[in-house]
């Protein structure tokens, strides 16, 4: 039943591909980003978790 509905529908065929591109760019630019995002901003973030300053620190270390 469902076949028969989607058979129906005029230039069904082409979402395939329109989904497909969507996908092919968001990919594309998403391999731009972390080929061209600045080191040290990676490494900045990288580390932020395991950086402890200020109000932070005084609250980890009371709560060891």
């Amino acid at each position: 039943m469902y076949k028969n509905v989607l058979q129906n529908i005029d230039n069904i065929a082409i979402w395939p591909v329109v989904s497909f591109v969507i996908f092919f760019l968001f990919f594309l630019c998403l391999l731009w980003y972390v080929f061209t995002a600045d080191r040290k901003f990676i490494d900045k973030m990288k580390n932020l978790p395991v950086e402890a300053t200020g109000d932070d620190a005084i609250s980890n270390t009371s709560n060891v």
